[in-house]
């Protein structure tokens, strides 16, 4: 028996439970690990409300992402032994394969061997922010030297992903969030220069901090809403504005005039397009530990909760006050 975080109705961090439950062997294909950090993704708070793009089958459990030991494999598996440090790449489904517990089993296929330049709380935090940011900017925008890249909801893990890889390849990363208070702290994590969201004149202050020109041909965007005016107005023609949130609770409109006028691309993206393709998955595996192992990539922890205080975890995700990722220990 093992705990496990799980949920009996949908609804607020109030009702997550931790329960003890039995959790199988490894069958052929699979690694059993015992979980040393974990986590919190924004998609777990959307699974438990009952508005993520999977619909929960009650009871559930959740959580897409982990660190710990390998405790037993499965048939078939090579390259991973007990005992090994491992992470985990998102699972493509949380309901078949949920991560937020003491033991978890998994396919092999999303076991990474840790990387020995992070603790458990970095290597837990890895690979959803920098997947998701990598599969964005470099697979599918081709972010390219020199060329400046916008990023909404910049202090999150994802947005503090994008910066570091943009600052990698040599681009520049305009940090855009809505809080004063963020500014020096994105500045400290290499934003070359912060907009806020908030007030009047938002394209003009982006073209600004773009250094002038032709405007932006990558942004970067979370919030969706009315802001997907202003941005569109700042892009370049021929510019990609790569959506892979929804944070804003109001109406989205489409900037009909600016998209044909600069025949832009307003792309929908998940982190799937690079987890389901085996080649792709390696091209970005190899990226992102090539950078952690250089110094260039690291998980921002904003704030880590022991096991026990999932509520209090998942009500800090959803005050959005936090800087980076936010992890529970185990």
């Amino acid at each position: 028996m093992a705990k496990v975080v799980r949920f009996s109705e949908l609804g607020g961090p109030e009702v997550l439970r931790i329960e003890e439950v039995e959790v199988l062997p490894p069958g052929p294909g699979e690694v059993r690990i015992l979980a040393k950090a974990l986590g919190l993704n924004r998609a777990e708070a959307l699974l438990r409300r009952g508005s993520y793009i999977e619909a929960a089958a009650l009871p559930s459990g959740l959580g897409l992402e982990a660190a710990g030991v390998v405790e037993s494999i499965g048939d078939g598996v090579e390259g991973l032994n007990p005992g090994d440090a491992v992470s985990l790449v998102p699972p493509r489904s949380m309901l078949r394969w949920p991560v937020h517990g003491e033991l978890i089993r998994v396919p092999a296929e999303l076991v990474v061997k840790h990387p020995p330049e992070l603790d458990w709380e970095g290597a837990a935090a890895l690979w959803m922010a920098f997947l998701t940011a990598y599969g964005a900017l470099v697979d599918l925008a081709g972010l390219k030297t020199g060329e400046t890249v916008a990023i909404t909801a910049a202090s999150s893990s994802v947005g503090l992903a994008a910066i570091q890889i943009a600052n990698r390849i040599g681009a520049r990363p305009v940090a855009v969030t809505r809080s004063e208070a963020k500014r020096e702290a994105l500045m400290a994590h290499g934003a070359a220069a912060v907009v806020l969201s908030e007030g009047e004149g938002l394209a003009e202050r982006l073209e600004a901090a773009a250094g002038g020109g032709s405007g932006l041909r990558v942004v970067l965007d979370a919030v969706g809403g009315p802001i997907f005016e202003p941005l569109t107005a700042a892009m370049a023609p021929g510019g990609i504005l790569v959506e892979y949130g929804g944070l804003s609770p109001l109406p989205t409109p489409f900037p009909l005039p600016a998209v044909l006028g600069k025949s832009l691309t307003l792309r929908g993206y998940l982190v799937h397009e690079i987890t389901r393709d085996p080649a792709k998955l390696a091209a970005a595996k190899a990226f992102i530990l090539a950078g952690v192992a250089e110094g260039a990539f690291k998980p921002v922890i904003a704030r880590s909760f022991p096991l026990d205080e999932i509520v209090a975890a998942h009500r800090y995700l959803e005050s959005n006050d936090q800087f980076g990722k936010i992890v529970v220990t185990v």
